[in-house]
């Protein structure tokens, strides 16, 4: 029943895992990096790292979770991020395909209300009260 369960919440999951993949792909054929851990697929360095930093605020952004991929700066990165993102491949398990816009939901929702659109976003406090740390500005 478990494995049964587990493949539900991958396949609920999986529209964002495939942009994650593909994202990634790309960043593996400019010098990007691959590896398995845990429940994720972690990408890091090469394109990767040229992708996230040129996001909103990318600079500040150690890593991002697409369903079950991690798409890290580095190493190093994906290191110290890892366990607020593993929060983040719960979240997406739970929300499918609607966690990408009740994320930018919820964070406009933040903004609108004078608050910080990413820090007081709720799937970032659940993924940073899990972490125990700030490890993002």
């Amino acid at each position: 029943m478990d494995r049964f369960l587990f493949l539900l919440r991958v396949l609920w999951a999986l529209p964002n895992t495939l942009l994650g993949l593909v994202i990634g792909g790309v960043g593996i054929c400019f010098g990007g990096r691959a590896r398995v851990r845990g429940r994720a697929i972690e990408f890091y360095d090469g394109g990767i790292k040229w992708f996230i930093q040129r996001l909103p605020h990318g600079q500040f952004t150690l890593a991002l979770t697409l369903g079950h991929t991690i798409l890290g700066q580095t190493d190093a990165s994906l290191d110290i991020s890892r366990k607020h993102e593993a929060v983040h491949i719960r979240q997406y398990e739970r929300w499918g395909p609607f966690i990408l816009p009740a994320y930018f939901l919820s964070s406009v929702y933040m903004w609108l209300c004078g608050r910080r659109f990413y820090r007081d976003n709720p799937f970032e406090r659940e993924a940073y009260d899990a972490d125990g740390g700030e490890q993002d500005a």
